[in-house]
This record gives structure tokens, sequence and C-alpha cells, in this order.
């Protein structure tokens, strides 16, 4: 740590000449301060490890976190104070010469304790308290041994301080771009993570990371929630206290959702912005089969309209039953409904309109009669006339379901 003078224009000395003549345009008291500077300089250097050891236990009794640092590394921590140290007293006596070494060094070292994750604060204090250490024994040194230089000190105060001040802005600064740094690599590794978890590649062996990088337990029921929508993903917002981990994708973004002990999937209650399309999973167990759960989701998210709303998948299995082989799903609905194409386009819409409301009526004429505006005869009239034409009968169960699958295949698949 740095925590002495600068590479200022007034600190830099020269050879000194027998005579002490002041250099060509400099004050006679300028070089008679660097003079006083560079004999104490050279008494701090001298007693280097001395003044190490001084200045650990100041930061020993001052700052925990270099208590927690010596005791975890005590050679690796003196090594870096008595570098920081010597680099800084070199400073004093050859500013020009030693600069480079010296920002090097705070350099290195504001990127060192970053990655290590040593507060920023405990690291500024230290070099302070370094500076303030190194200017104290500049002061103590020539008051011992020539107290009526110490005036002449008073010149180069400035200098020592800003030197201080620039280090201290410099291993911030490293500090800094390596914290971000890290930081980026942490959000790019936990995204890997999360993709793979997702995509239903992630090996066994990464799932204790997994599940600590995205503070999820390992073994839990977990339902996934993808969102589809201009409004975006963090705008279908989960209950305040559920545990959860967004993962943006280009089109569809996903959340691995922590499902509340003994809940079901109905537990979790995304809350939709206008326009924005959900659908949630039915529930699995543990992280291994999120993959799993992620394909269930992106089916659920298929059957929801594009005007935007929440479909989930438990709540809508014959459909996700027909859309999740969209090949089968087209060739019961070209098997069970085509002796409808020979009709009027008009006529078959409505009796296909008229079975889709008496289903959702739960078979009752007279509910469906209500919603069509007719008659209830005419609906038992239109359901007979589907009978004829597609040889099926809605009385014998078999038959209605394969009628309600083709129904569901015939408005989910693509015409």
């Amino acid at each position: 740590m740095h925590r002495a003078l600068g590479p200022r224009a007034v600190l830099r000395p020269g050879p000194e000449p027998a005579h002490r003549r002041a250099p060509r345009g400099r004050p006679l008291i300028d070089a008679d301060a660097l003079r006083v500077l560079h004999r104490a300089a050279r008494v701090l250097l001298d007693d280097l490890p001395q003044l190490t050891d001084r200045l650990l236990c100041l930061l020993q009794e001052q700052e925990p976190a270099y208590r927690a640092a010596l005791e975890s590394d005590t050679p690796g921590t003196w090594q870096e104070v008595h570098r920081s140290l010597r680099h800084s007293v070199s400073s004093l006596l050859d500013p020009r010469g030693a600069r480079e070494a010296a920002r090097h060094c705070t350099w290195r070292i504001g990127a060192t304790r970053a990655e290590q994750g040593l507060p920023l604060d405990a690291l500024l204090h230290a070099f302070r308290l370094g500076g303030s250490l190194v200017w104290q024994d500049l002061v103590d040194e020539t008051s011992r041994c020539a107290p009526e230089d110490v005036r002449l000190l008073v010149h180069v105060a400035s200098d020592v301080w800003d030197f201080v001040d620039e280090h201290c802005t410099l291993v911030a600064d490293a500090y800094r771009q390596t914290e971000q740094r890290l930081a980026w690599r942490r959000e790019n590794r936990v995204r890997l993570l999360a993709g793979a978890l997702l995509d239903g590649t992630s090996r066994i062996a990464d799932l204790p990371e997994t599940a600590a990088a995205l503070g999820l337990p390992e073994h839990g029921r977990y339902v996934v929630v993808a969102v589809a929508g201009e409004a975006g993903s963090r705008d279908a917002e989960l209950g305040p206290a559920t545990r959860a981990h967004w993962h943006a994708g280009p089109e569809v973004d996903h959340c691995i959702v922590l499902a509340p002990d003994g809940d079901t999937p109905a537990g979790v209650e995304p809350r939709n912005a206008p326009g924005v399309r959900t659908g949630v999973s039915s529930a699995v167990d543990g992280l291994a089969a999120v993959g799993d759960a992620r394909r269930l989701a992106d089916v659920a998210l298929s059957l929801c309209p594009g005007t935007g709303g929440t479909v989930r998948l438990t709540d809508h299995l014959p459909e996700a039953l027909v859309v999740s082989c969209p090949e089968l799903g087209t060739a019961l609905a070209d098997r069970v409904l085509g002796p409808l194409a020979e009709l009027d386009g008009a006529d078959a819409e409505v009796l296909v309109d008229t079975l889709a409301t008496w289903l959702a009526c739960e078979g009752s004429a007279q509910r469906a009669s209500r919603r069509l505006y007719c008659h209830r005869n005419t609906v038992l009239n239109r359901l007979r006339r589907f009978e004829q034409l597609t040889g099926r009968r809605l009385a014998r169960p078999t038959d209605l379901v394969e009628v309600g699958l083709a129904l569901a295949a015939r408005r989910l698949m693509p015409r």
C-alpha cells in the first residue's frame, strides 16, 4: 500500500551539488526542503521492516478486515504492505524513476484485494493510514537529527499528500474495475448455469453449484413460468415472498420458481401486464427436472391467446396433449371433423361453434341455447346433424373424447 509521497516536479531532486545550489529557476528553500526530505527518507528505507510491522499493528487494531487477512495469510499481507511502503518511500528519493513501479504496485494491490473481497473502505483506510505513518516518521526523524530543519518539510507536505491521494484514487479505480469484471463473470456464469438447467443439459455434478448460484435449493418442488410479450418478463410479477430466478431469452423469458412446501402450481400467481402471455408448467421435483418443467411451460404458453393472459398447464391438459404433437393433432381433427368440409363454410362453422359451446356448458343444451341466442331444440338439432355427418355419437364416451380433442386441435393448430 502506497502510503507516501507523490511524483511531482518539486520532488525531482536530481544530483545534489556539493554547495547545495538550488536548481535554476527554483528557490533555495525548495532545494533545502528536498535535502531534508531525502535524508529522512533514507533512514525510513533502512528501517522499512519495522515500519511495516508498525503499520500492520495499526491496521490490526483499527480494521477488522485486515485482522481477518492477517489471520488467513500473515506472510502474504506483510509482504504486500512492505512492498507498497518500499515503493512509496523510494518515490521520495526518485519520483521520476519510481513512479511507474509504484503505480503498478498500487494497481495490483487494488485488483488483488477486490478478488479477495476485502472491503474498499478498509483498503482506502489502509493507504491513508500508511501515508500518515510515513509522514509522521519523516517529521520524527528530522526532529531527532536536525530539529531546526523540521520547518522545511512544510514545503513538501502538499506534495506528499497529493501522492497519497493519487494512489488512493488509483487503488480505488483498480478495485472497482476488477469488481465489475468479476461481477460480469459471475453474471455470465449464472446465466450459463440457468440456461443449461432450463435446456435440460445441466450435468448432475453441476447442480450444487447451480443451486448456490441461483439461490435455490437443489431439492424442492419447482414450476417454470414462460413469459412473452412486449412488456417483458418482469411485468409478470410473482408474489413478494416467492423465491425465483428469471432467465431472459430473445423472445421468451423463463422463471424458475420454488413452489411453497405442499403447494400446487396454483400457488404461483403471475400478475400480467396487458398484452403479456404467460404459461405456467406443472410442478416437478428438484432442480434436475427443471428442463422438463420448462418444456411444459412452453406448451402452456403456446395455448395462451395472443391478446395476453395466463394459462396453467394443469388446467389445460387435453389441449396440451394436442399441441405437444401437432402432427397427431392435425390428423385427429381431419379424421373427426373432415366430413364437415363438404358443407358450406358458414354452415360448418355454425355446427362447430354449437358443438364447442355445448361442451363448454357441460352438455347442457338449455345453457348452450342461452349463450347462442337460439332455442334449445335448435341446439339439439344441430348436434344430431353433426352426429349424422361425422358418424360420431356424442353419448358415447370414446367418441366424445375424440370430438373434444379434435375441436381443440382445430382451434389451436395453424390452418
